[in-house]
């Protein structure tokens, strides 16, 4: 694997990128050695956030972990990627054994403006079709609420996402 580790607000010491590239070694296994992975490390407060972001040609598998401890951080987010990649490795494998590990990581911006509500994230990022069951994995990969994708039977924009009941909500366009 190809890994950046980058900080936020903390400067990344040798001993703990070289922890980092340790614990990342254990995903290795599950990737082609030409895969792309972020790592970014940041403090805030007493919270210390660590973030793994992993593209590959089928989506992303992404992992965030917030304790007290940088080192806990991440160990508790190489872990929750590794329950990850195992819980979802049958549906996962055709992707996971592919070479289409290559895409690119989402661009974050941040934008300022003045008064009232304001964005304060842009993300850009492409869209791919795929089915609702691929959009399911996706938005569960992620552990977001919701997932934009194409749908690749209707060739339109849906938004699939989580219902306060646990289940899922799917809107289309008419």
């Amino acid at each position: 694997m190809r890994i950046s580790i980058n900080g936020k607000n903390i400067e990344v010491s040798e001993y703990l990128r070289d922890l980092a590239l340790k614990k990342m070694a254990k995903l290795e296994r599950y990737f082609p050695a030409d895969t792309p992975a972020q790592v970014t490390m940041a403090v805030e407060k007493n919270r210390h956030i660590v973030e793994v972001t992993i593209p590959y040609g089928g989506g992303i598998i992404r992992g965030e972990e917030v304790t007290g401890d940088m080192y806990a951080s991440i160990d508790n987010v190489i872990a929750k990627l590794e329950r990850q990649i195992i819980r979802h490795r049958t549906k996962l494998e055709k992707n996971l054994k592919a070479e289409a590990f290559n895409e690119p990581v989402p661009e974050y911006v941040e934008e300022d403006e003045e008064e009232g509500p304001r964005i304060v994230r842009n993300k850009r990022f492409s869209i791919k079709p795929m089915s609702i069951d691929e959009a399911v994995l996706q938005m569960d990969l992620l552990g977001h609420s919701f997932f934009v994708f194409t749908n690749s039977e209707t060739e339109d924009i849906n938004v699939l996402y989580k219902r306060k009941d646990g289940n899922l909500g799917l809107i289309e366009p008419e």
